[in-house]
């Protein structure tokens, strides 16, 4: 199954150096791999960051991908995977009219059922914020839809592996 096209979660453990982000998306540029989400991050190892992209690729462009990301002096390590290989969230934020929301009646139904939280409330909008899979956020988003949406956002995906042993060792 080469020639299928999947969705990647390519993880990118770096020093933190200036540039290198842009070093790293044009890799991807350069093989036209579009970047469908992009996080990145300090790791729990001081002077370590990691890089979370996801794309759509065959395995081989992918592999190769990689293969030269990780030739990169400032990369520790590269490696994808797919999403049954990592556990993985999204951030949503989505703001609604609070009158709307209040006025529905279905305020409780709806953080219940979509285990969302409110992050603000006043009286011209309501805040509300929802993590999970593209899925549940997609489901989310249609949840909210009918009231109104004033503004809805959604975070690059994190991820960590489901690999027993550590992505890297402590470097210090």
């Amino acid at each position: 199954m080469e020639d299928e096209i999947r969705n990647y979660t390519v993880l990118i453990y770096t020093e933190n150096q200036i540039g290198l982000l842009a070093q790293i998306s044009n890799v991807f540029t350069r093989r036209s791999l579009n970047i469908w989400t992009l996080s990145a991050g300090p790791t729990a190892i001081e002077g370590i960051h990691t890089i979370t992209i996801t794309t759509d690729a065959t395995r081989r462009r992918i592999e190769d991908a990689v293969k030269q990301i990780e030739k990169r002096v400032d990369v520790i390590s590269a490696t994808f995977y797919t999403s049954d290989e990592i556990v993985y969230r999204e951030l949503v934020l989505c703001k609604v009219p609070s009158d709307a929301l209040l006025e529905s009646g279905a305020i409780e139904q709806l953080l219940s059922t979509h285990h969302a939280r409110i992050l603000e409330m006043n009286p011209s909008f309501t805040v509300l914020q929802k993590t999970g899979t593209l899925h549940e956020t997609t489901a989310f988003y249609e949840s909210v839809k009918p009231f109104g949406v004033l503004q809805f956002v959604r975070s690059g995906r994190v991820a960590v592996s489901r690999n027993a042993e550590p992505e890297i060792k402590d470097c210090k």
